[in-house]
């Protein structure tokens, strides 16, 4: 960088300190330049004497923004919104919508046998049976509402929270629900 600096500049550093510079070029080696150079800049037109403009250039103009410009589209849905698509066999629908209902009732299942001791037939029992209907409904109608917009679980994911994490999550609940109730009825009583 420094002879490089020192051919541009014309003087070497061995002229200034007086030879401790061994590899500073001689100047005699040093080409002259002129300063009084002059540049002409020329346009090229096209036959109709309209300007000719490279397509690079056009390129690098910048575009102005518009005071009143059309509003953007409105963005597409993602998935399909037919009810036919959701609640396929292998739709989003019904997985989600299942390991919904057994993360909630796994967990509402062992609140119950912790706070009242009863097993999961006996709660299914003594009333059990209306809040299964009424929670049932109302998550399978607030799992199927983005679903029918046209919003799928994988945008909506990120971090730790990810799609594929709730459907693991249910999927051990609804394992975990059906081991409870199979070693309750095995059992005869509560598993805790």
């Amino acid at each position: 960088m420094a002879t490089g600096m020192q051919l541009i500049s014309g003087t070497g550093l061995a002229s200034r300190i007086g030879g401790l510079n061994r590899f500073a070029p001689v100047r005699s080696s040093v080409p002259l330049f002129k300063r009084d150079l002059k540049f002409r800049v020329r346009s090229t037109a096209d036959q109709d004497g309209g300007d000719v403009v490279d397509e690079k250039v056009k390129a690098a103009i910048p575009v102005p923004p518009r005071l009143f410009s059309t509003p953007a589209p409105p963005p597409q849905p993602e998935e399909s919104t037919k009810i036919s698509t959701i609640m396929a066999f292998d739709g989003p629908g019904p997985e989600r919508i299942n390991g919904r209902l057994a993360m909630l009732g796994f967990v509402a299942a062992i609140a119950v046998e912790l706070t009242r001791g009863q097993n999961i037939f006996s709660q299914i029992q003594n009333g059990g049976i209306m809040w299964f209907i009424g929670t049932t409904a109302l998550f399978s109608i607030a799992s199927l509402v983005p679903l029918f917009k046209g919003v799928s679980a994988d945008s909506r994911s990120g971090g730790v929270m990810t799609s594929d994490a709730e459907l693991w999550n249910g999927r051990l609940a609804m394992v975990g629900l059906i081991a409870l109730a199979y070693t309750e009825y095995i059992k005869g009583g509560t598993l805790v």
